[in-house]
């Protein structure tokens, strides 16, 4: 009798498992795209909107700008977000550029190619 109602004890305990693991697959989390990451990334972590705007030049060139220069010469940003290569949107800002960086280079390449993509979605 005992081993009975032990064995519908444990019965009991994994069908409620079961049902809560059923109820939480019906509501899978969104996940962010990577343009949607880029953006938390670009105005919170990266800190680069201090210096970039969407489509003005404040301390550094617009995003705008960045986006359409990199396209035009098929270069990456990642590759200089990692000071892997020149600067080609404004050299001029470079020295100001550098000391960001420290925080660039601390992303992930998942982070970099998410700030990569929201970068290039203001490309025209």
């Amino acid at each position: 009798m005992r081993l009975l109602i032990i064995a519908l004890f444990i019965s009991l305990l994994v069908s409620c498992k079961n049902e809560k693991k059923a109820q939480e697959s019906l509501y899978p989390e969104v996940e962010k795209t990577a343009e949607q990451l880029g953006q938390e990334l670009f105005e919170g972590k990266g800190n680069c909107i201090a210096c970039h705007q969407p489509e003005q030049k404040i301390v550094g060139p617009s995003i705008a700008q960045i986006a359409k220069t990199y396209k035009e010469k098929k270069a990456s940003i990642v590759s200089f977000l990692k000071e892997e290569s020149e600067p080609i949107v404004d050299p001029s800002q470079y020295e100001v550029m550098k000391t960001n960086f420290a925080i660039t280079k601390n992303m992930s390449d998942a982070e970099l190619q998410a700030l990569e993509s929201y970068m290039h979605s203001f490309a025209k």
